[in-house]
């Protein structure tokens, strides 16, 4: 089927601004259009006039959208703000705001145009679009082998991807080496590299020079000719527990690095404002020499597969976030948290540095940020320890890729000496 005009018009803003981008684009993602014509831009021509029967939606009497009381009395916003329809791409203020805060908490991209962010329904629908733009079935997904379970059916099962695995760590560092040969592997063609710092279920972030040498590897794959679609997972951005480990998003390294390489910054207020259940994410491009115009067309495309999925976000949940981020108290309760969340971080580090005798039966990954950190068990097979600490020790905890991951986020300060203790004990115990 042949793509649709505005499809083509988009395409070829995108082909005069970088052809690499364009090359980077899945089919799905060069068909894609936001439609510009139709219902939404007849509704957008009918605003303000006396008579408006265009939009889809039920309004009172009085012109204010039509609710049940019931739902009223527990909102405080006005009835635009909670009951309406947002746009497909996010309510413009949010959008500004999200811009200005990125720009807020990553000093190093001064200098270095991005796109306007694109809300989404959270980060895990923000990778599932960036997996309708740029993966076709066959493509190969560049990943840690410490990653994030859904992975597999967002890139997998809904885009025909094969993960490509490289060791995360090698000698208790990040394993530059592996992810250099994945990097450069093959002749020059579509690099799909996803970052997720701090990293579920490791909870390490980079250091600096560490964070320094991944960017140097993705621009030393971008100069040998491949297209590179970095696309990093920043759902736990913030939360850096130690000094020397990168405190900004690697997105600012990598967004002003080369014309063949693309980032996407997927993010939002999920982990960084504890609202899981908000379901607010975005989406932010960046690559060297790009324009508004570039940045339009992708937007665009984001927008389409948004408006050709959900339609849009949650227009309660943009609206209760601009209004907290209004707030005097805002950064102060924000801090509070973190700090609640570093002292758990300290605890478990001391529980380990205490207890030396755990050593015989597991030791801990690298970790020092986020919400996890993860344990190799060295006797004991890992999931008859996770069966008997459920059974015996009324404690719970995550197997995947061989490693029990711990989220200390969850476990209340006074429980995390029990914690490793019954992972001692039943250990020793299958042992």
């Amino acid at each position: 089927m042949k793509p649709d005009e505005q499809a083509e018009k988009l395409n070829r803003v995108i082909q005069s601004a970088n052809p690499a981008v364009y090359e980077m684009l899945s089919k799905r993602g060069k068909a894609i259009f936001f439609p510009k014509l139709g219902i939404l831009s007849q509704s957008a021509e009918a605003a303000g006039k006396e008579i408006n029967a265009t939009i889809g939606i039920a309004l009172e009497d009085d012109a204010t959208p039509m609710r049940l009381p019931c739902v009223e009395r527990n909102i405080t916003l006005p009835p635009a703000s909670a009951f309406t329809y947002a746009p497909s791409s996010g309510r413009a203020d949010i959008r500004a705001l999200w811009k200005e805060m990125l720009a807020r908490k990553n000093p190093s991209l001064a200098g270095k145009p991005t796109s306007l962010p694109i809300v989404t329904q959270a980060l895990t629908h923000g990778l599932s679009v960036c997996g309708y733009l740029f993966c076709d079935r066959g493509d190969r997904l560049i990943v840690p082998d410490l990653y994030w379970e859904n992975y597999d059916l967002l890139f997998g099962n809904a885009c025909g991807c094969r993960l490509n695995r490289f060791t995360t760590f090698v000698k208790k560092r990040f394993n530059l080496a592996g992810l250099r040969k994945k990097m450069l592997a093959g002749r020059p063609g579509k690099k799909i590299l996803c970052l997720n710092f701090p990293n579920n279920p490791a909870g390490y972030t980079p250091t600096g020079d560490e964070a320094g040498n991944i960017a140097s590897i993705c621009l030393e794959a971008a100069e040998a000719g491949h297209r590179v679609v970095v696309l990093v997972d920043d759902s736990y951005f913030g939360l850096v527990f130690e000094a020397g480990v990168l405190q900004e998003s690697i997105f600012t390294m990598l967004c002003g690095l080369h014309p063949n390489l693309l980032a996407v910054k997927i993010d939002g207020p999920t982990k960084e404002d504890y609202v899981w259940g908000f379901r607010v994410g975005f989406l932010t491009f960046g690559v060297r020499g790009g324009t508004p115009e570039l940045y339009e067309a992708l937007e665009a495309k984001a927008g389409g597969a948004i408006r050709g999925s959900i339609s849009n976000c949650s227009n309660l949940s943009q609206s209760l976030l601009v209004k907290a981020w209004s707030s005097p108290d805002y950064e102060r309760e924000k801090r509070l948290k973190f700090e609640t969340l570093k002292a758990r971080y300290m605890k478990v580090k001391a529980i380990l540095a205490a207890h030396p005798e755990y050593r015989e039966h597991f030791e801990p990954l690298p970790f020092n940020s986020g919400y996890f950190m993860c344990i190799r068990m060295k006797k004991a097979d890992p999931e008859s320890l996770r069966q008997k600490l459920l059974a015996e020790y009324s404690t719970g905890v995550i197997l995947l890729s061989g490693v029990i991951r711990i989220a200390f986020s969850a476990t209340p300060m006074d429980k995390l000496e029990k914690l490793f203790d019954n992972l001692y004990c039943a250990a020793k115990g299958l042992a």
